[in-house]
């Protein structure tokens, strides 16, 4: 199969960032980066423009980090609670996911990807629990919750 080299404009998920030099099918390539302007050939002129990409690359992902670590200040400050109801013995209802931590967050106005929070399993117990919120590779953010029990529900 025939492939070919090209040098990506933009980032691309699952392939690359901006100024990285990347193998793609050629198809792929002539059919679609190419015409769609997100790649060049690689040629040699090409290769020489690099450095402009890079620096456009560095200046892109020092923008984001600052932003995320904006986002992570403001998650630090949250205390959110959540409340289980619990049953005969005090056993609890449901428990507290990641869906509910990111519907917490965003009625708090941080919008975030629902799998950069990190939990294991499920929060079945009352207290507070710590949750690791991994926003980037470089900003991760720890956020305590509180989870109460709430009142006593009747069985049927």
């Amino acid at each position: 199969m025939a492939n070919a080299q090209v040098i990506l404009k933009e980032k691309i998920e699952g392939l690359g960032a901006e100024a990285d030099v990347v193998k793609v099918r050629a198809g792929y390539a002539r059919n679609f980066l190419i015409p769609q302007g997100k790649a060049y050939e690689a040629s040699r002129s090409n290769l020489r423009h690099v450095e402009a990409l890079k620096t456009a690359r560095a200046r892109r992902e020092a923008e984001e980090v600052a932003a995320l670590q904006e986002i992570a200040n403001k998650i630090s400050k949250l205390s959110p609670k959540f409340t289980l109801s619990t049953g005969q013995g005090g056993k609890a209802f449901g428990s507290v996911t990641s869906i509910d931590i990111h519907k917490e967050l965003e009625a708090n106005g941080i919008v975030i990807d629902r799998h950069a929070i990190d939990l294991e399993k499920p929060i079945k117990k009352s207290g507070k629990s710590d949750v690791n919120i991994r926003l980037h590779p470089q900003v991760a953010v720890i956020l305590t919750i509180s989870v109460e029990a709430g009142e006593e529900s009747e069985e049927s």
